[in-house]
């Protein structure tokens, strides 16, 4: 199996950090956008797409600034973790997300987290 790459995406986002952080670190904020059905026990979240359940454990976190999840059925150094981060000069809030692919399958991850965050930001008003 190849080895997958690190991958970035920035969104620009109006909305504090507080209300995005509730949308990316809850079970009922990630259901709004990222999944049919999320549910946690114990720091590790279920995500359910059409019945098919998948599980990740959260590695890492600081309220209002960044979580960082690891699926279960991936390597020890591969996560997927949505960032806050304030622009110093417009002060706009910044989602980053960075998440591993195979170097063929990049395009397409990228373009499903597109696909995501639209759904995020028709959530929160943007």
């Amino acid at each position: 199996m190849a080895k997958k790459q690190l991958f970035t995406l920035e969104y620009s986002v109006r909305c504090s950090p507080p209300i995005l952080y509730e949308f990316l670190s809850t079970p009922a904020g990630l259901q709004e956008w990222f999944a049919d059905k999320v549910d946690e026990w114990e720091n590790v979240f279920s995500f359910s797409w059409n019945g098919t359940v998948e599980k990740a454990a959260v590695i890492d976190k600081e309220q209002d600034k960044f979580i960082r999840f690891r699926w279960l059925t991936s390597t020890k150094d591969e996560y997927f973790e949505f960032k806050i981060e304030k622009a110093e000069i417009t002060n706009q809030t910044i989602l980053v997300i960075k998440d591993f692919a195979e170097k063929g399958e990049i395009k397409d991850q990228s373009q499903l987290w597109e696909y995501q965050v639209k759904d995020l930001f028709h959530r929160l008003g943007n």
